[in-house]
This record gives C-alpha cells, structure tokens and sequence, in this order.
C-alpha cells in the first residue's frame, strides 16, 4: 500500500520505481487522502486504488507494507489531509511501515540526511527486496 495526499507527487514517484522494479510480481494498492492524489498514483501502475479515511482506515490492518511520507502517521498533516483517523490506522497496523522523512510540518528528525527523493525511493526499494527474500 502507497499512501499519499495533496498532488499525490511522492506517492506516483514510489509506485513508478516499484513496477518498474519489481513489474507484475506485486500488488500496488494507491490510497489517497483526495481523489487527486489516488488518481496521479493510479497513472503510476497502482492495480487499485482509493480515496478518503475510510478507505484508509479499511485497507490499512489488511496490507503487508504501507509505504508513504512520513506525515502519513501524524495526526492533521498535509494541511488537514490526514486525519486522526488515518494516522491511527496506519500507526496501529502490524504491516511494515516504510516512512520516507519528508515533511512540511514543524517537525524536525535528528539524525536523517536531507537526501533527495530519488536516493529515498531508492533505500524504500532496497527494503523491500530484503523483505521479499525473507519470505
């Protein structure tokens, strides 16, 4: 599961590396906080997708990884986007989450490099091979 809000920027950039890794082999569920962001991941070569809280709320508990920003586990981030509701959801889901360490939000990480989006996605694609050869 990619999660991801506002234009859907990050989530459609983790979802195109992910295909063009791994190609069919996985099932890549796009969940949006809007509809434009599901939609900009759906374009990506998500199999499915959805929008909203509830839809978050549902696909979380049921999902092997969640793959997102960061702000996909704090409360009223994204200006609002995600909700409470949502941040428990992914928070409390024993699927392995993987949080790329960008915000806009007043929080700061210590001990995280300012690396630049692609270098991320690609420490996200190194996970998931490790994950699937424990399998």
């Amino acid at each position: 599961m990619v999660m991801d809000g506002q234009g859907g920027g990050i989530g459609r950039a983790i979802i195109k590396r992910l295909r063009g890794t791994f190609g069919e082999e996985v099932e890549i569920l796009a969940l949006g906080t809007n509809s434009v962001a599901t939609s900009q991941m759906m374009k990506a070569g998500a199999n499915r997708g959805a929008t909203g809280e509830n839809a978050i709320i549902k696909t979380a508990p049921e999902t092997d990884i969640i793959i997102g920003p960061l702000a996909i586990i704090m409360a009223n981030s994204m200006m609002g986007e995600v909700t409470p509701g949502m941040s428990q959801a992914i928070s409390s889901s024993n699927a392995l989450k993987i949080l790329i360490p960008l915000t806009q939000e007043s929080v700061k990480i210590v001990g995280v490099s300012g690396e630049p989006l692609p270098h991320l996605i690609d420490q996200v694609i190194e996970i998931i091979k490790g994950e699937k050869k424990d399998e």
